[in-house]
């Protein structure tokens, strides 16, 4: 038999390898030894270390080690460069981004190649997938450069961001930073993964080419502390980090109550959903893509396969007999599946996972087949007979592990699609479309795929939910990360409240019969865990109430309700609208009697207040059916549509002032967009709440949905931040009660709010629209494939 009969019988691929002569060539051309990038210049090289090959173990070349005095300079010339850069029009700026996105097209076989090098992944994934994505994130803000006056009117960019990126995907996360913040008119200092520094710094050398004027992007290359430096730095505006969630909370304890712009794309467990009537084939190359690309090395992998009982025996041996076929070796050899992984640490991290997991019951296959002696490579794996508590069901692996457990029921995979701390991605293979679209909104997660998997655009925005991150990267919502409203610059410190001096009058000294108001939970009057209660005087120090002294007890019974009541977000939009209405209404008869409350707490005329928090339940209740997502349409054959969910459960701890639209304005559009909440009124004014449950009660309400809860208003925000069922935090106060809340709100990485001690004015009708609405929503993108 001939060698090409030979080839058609084995069906082997033969070596296809990929010239690294021009990686190498241009490497050596910088003498193998690279400083920084600052100011539009190269610094000399300081204190280095080595950036290596994984599949071979050599090194490539020497990296800078950014020390303090380095990102000073950085941020000096992305301060400087911030002024004249933003002032351009949204025209100039976006031939600039043009100009790189072109350039990266023309030198596209240079970064794959160095890609490759650097990053152990296999060539044809840098180049049919990294570099092509890099240009597209480029051209894509091109177009929002010019547009972004009549998209976002009155938004202004931040400033100076400070953008940290990990090494799986060393480009392409820096394209879906750096290009959208300079579309917004943002100066940048980037900071790449210690590993993979080699095409950003290529990248810095495009950015010299084309002109880009200096200090609108600086790269500074280092380990740990490089990034620590950029992160405490006072000069930055903005923090934007890719990588493992210890380290995201990490930056978001070291950035509470500076103000700073803050975005976090974290780790992921993400669960790949087979069912009974799937294209199994199809979904088992799916599911090589979901877990083995770049050697699982992605934040999105598809991890966890939950394949349904009856076909799992028949998908398990049909997947053992496709891994067979994965071919592990150089990852410049174009006919390799799967590369390196990225370092020997990251080799030896995976393996002491793995023998946890054995440890605790976990059967480990691996195929048969050649790996390279030499180099940081591993065999793809599959792991059965494992429960959820397993070490390789929880925790997340990042290589190429497939854990993989059987359901029986939708019910069933939804549950065990959720039950993780992280909330990234999701794939679902069916046939059954209608199920598909079923699953998918119970998914917590930013991003569902349907019967595909890893599709990515940056028309397209791509983010978590839980302790994945928050923030958006890439469409709209990738943009609006980038820029803040105008007024919020201009924000005075608000006054402090005034201090009451208490008369001793005997609270029985009055006519009515003695009455404590009881706090709301579940739909129920309820009196305090504590059994103390709260006095409530009026300016001159007269008693004139009381209420609960809340605790953690209390709060804990009101976020169990709350959570009991999520089904609130899949009522129907115009139903949540008629019922704001009719808590409008309600309210609106009791005109008189609230004003007088207000009058009786404040001293001032309560009735433009009432009418005020009328008015404000109209305008959101008229949002509730409008504020919705949109259709995308990626150049695939696929649509993305943008789905708007609530946050779940809204911790809102309302400000002093105000004591009834204080409340209203917060709590209005958290329950126009489908979140129930937990209130915590003004600790000084709560009556006015206490009397609003009578309102809740008449206005079809259901139970749970509206929970309040009255005390100190510092003492329960820091409950409510440490309390991992609650899934958003608002909070009105001083400065150092917003620090101590975004800090204790790290355990589960709940987005905040807070309004840091300053004046946040919420009778301002600009306070009426989607300011509040964008916080108490995030957008889930769900991809659909079509076509025969």
């Amino acid at each position: 038999m001939n060698k090409i009969a030979q080839i058609f019988q084995s069906l082997d691929y033969g070596p296809a390898p990929e010239g690294p002569e021009q990686a190498n060539a241009w490497l050596d051309s910088h003498g193998r030894k690279f400083g920084h990038f600052i100011d539009g210049k190269w610094t000399a090289p300081g204190k280095t270390f080595s950036t290596d090959n994984p599949a071979s173990g050599e090194s490539l070349a020497q990296i800078s080690e950014g020390t303090a005095d380095d990102v000073n300079a950085a941020v000096k010339a992305a301060r400087a460069a911030f002024k004249p850069w933003s002032a351009l029009s949204g025209y100039e700026r976006g031939k600039y981004l043009y100009a790189i996105a072109r350039a990266v097209q023309k030198h596209a076989r240079l970064f794959a190649v160095l890609e490759t090098m650097d990053n152990g992944k296999p060539i044809r994934e840098s180049r049919d997938v990294d570099i092509p994505l890099v240009a597209r994130h480029f051209y894509h803000h091109a177009g929002w450069a010019q547009h972004l006056s009549r998209e976002f009117p009155d938004a202004v960019p931040y400033g100076v961001c400070g953008q940290i990126i990990p090494w799986n995907f060393p480009l392409l996360m820096l394209a879906w930073k750096i290009a959208p913040a300079l579309a917004a008119g943002n100066t940048v200092i980037l900071k790449p993964a210690e590993f993979t520094s080699l095409t950003a710094l290529l990248f810095a050398e495009i950015c010299e080419r084309i002109g880009l004027p200096k200090g609108v992007v600086n790269i500074v290359t280092g380990q740990g502390g490089t990034g620590e430096a950029i992160v405490a730095h006072e000069g930055i505006d903005k923090i934007a980090f890719t990588g493992s969630t210890e380290v995201g909370k990490a930056i978001r304890a070291v950035t509470a109550g500076t103000g700073k712009g803050l975005s976090l794309e974290l780790g992921g467990k993400s669960p790949y959903i087979v069912f009974e009537d799937a294209d199994i084939d199809s979904a088992i190359e799916g599911l090589v893509d979901a877990i083995w690309f770049n050697q699982g090395q992605v934040c999105c992998a598809g991890s966890r396969l939950l394949v349904q009982e009856s076909i799992e025996d028949r998908f398990i041996t049909k997947l053992k007999t496709r891994m067979a076929s994965l071919r592990v070796g150089d990852p410049l050899d174009k006919s390799i599946d799967i590369g390196a992984l990225v370092a020997p640490v990251q080799v030896e991290r995976i393996r002491d996972l793995m023998k946890r997991g054995v440890a605790e019951g976990a059967v480990v296959y691996e195929a048969d087949g050649p790996v390279p002696a030499n180099g940081c490579f591993l065999k793809p794996a599959l792991v059965t007979n494992v429960s959820p508590a397993n070490t390789l069901v929880a925790e997340e692996i990042f290589g190429p592990v497939l854990v993989a457990m059987s359901f029986r029921t939708p019910e069933e995979a939804v549950a065990l699609a959720n039950n993780t701390k992280y909330g990234l991605a999701a794939t679902i293979w069916s046939e059954n479309i209608n199920l598909a679209l079923d699953i998918a909104p119970k998914i917590k997660a930013g991003v569902v795929w349907i019967n595909g998997t890893n599709n990515f655009d940056a028309a397209v925005g791509f983010g978590g939910y839980k302790e994945s991150g928050f923030g958006r990267e890439g469409g709209r919502e990738g943009m609006a990360a980038y820029l803040k409203p105008a007024w919020e610059k201009e924000l005075k410190v608000a006054p402090a409240a005034k201090a009451i001096a208490a008369k001793g009058d005997n609270p029985l000294d009055s006519a009515h019969v003695d009455q404590t108001a009881k706090m709301y939970i579940g739909g129920k009057q309820a009196r305090p865990d504590s059994a103390y209660e709260r006095l409530v005087f009026d300016p001159a120090g007269k008693l004139i109430g009381e209420v609960g002294e809340g605790n953690r007890k209390d709060i804990r019974n009101a976020v169990e309700a709350a959570r009991g009541a999520l089904g609130w977000s899949t009522t129907a939009a115009h139903s949540r609208a008629q019922i704001l209405y009719f808590l409008a209404e309600n309210l609106d008869y009791r005109r008189d009697e609230f004003a007088a409350r207000i009058k009786a707490q404040t001293g001032e005329d309560g009735g433009n207040e009432v009418a005020l928090s009328v008015e404000r339940l109209f305008a959101f209740a008229g949002w509730a059916d409008k504020y919705d997502g949109a259709v995308h349409n990626p150049p695939m054959r696929a649509v993305a549509a943008a789905m708007v969910e609530p946050l779940g459960v809204l911790g809102i701890v309302a400000p002093t002032a105000r004591p009834l639209l204080g409340s209203i304005a917060l709590i209005a559009p958290a329950l126009a967009m489908g979140n129930t909440v937990v209130l915590v009124p003004s600790s000084q004014s709560p009556l006015s709440l206490t009397d609003l449950y009578q309102v809740i009660e008449t206005s079809d309400v259901p139970n749970g949905v509206i929970n309040i809860v009255t005390g100190d208003s510092v003492t329960l925000a820091k409950t409510l931040a440490e309390h991992d069922g609650v899934d958003g935090l608002w909070f009105a106060g001083s400065a150092e009660a917003s620090t101590m809340v975004e800090k204790a709100s790290i355990s589960n990485l709940k987005q905040t709010w807070t309004t840091r001690g300053l004046n946040y004015d919420l009778a301002d009708r600009r306070f009426e629209g989607d300011y509040f609405l964008a916080k108490a929503t995030q957008v889930k993108n769900v991809w659909i494939p079509y076509g025969a």
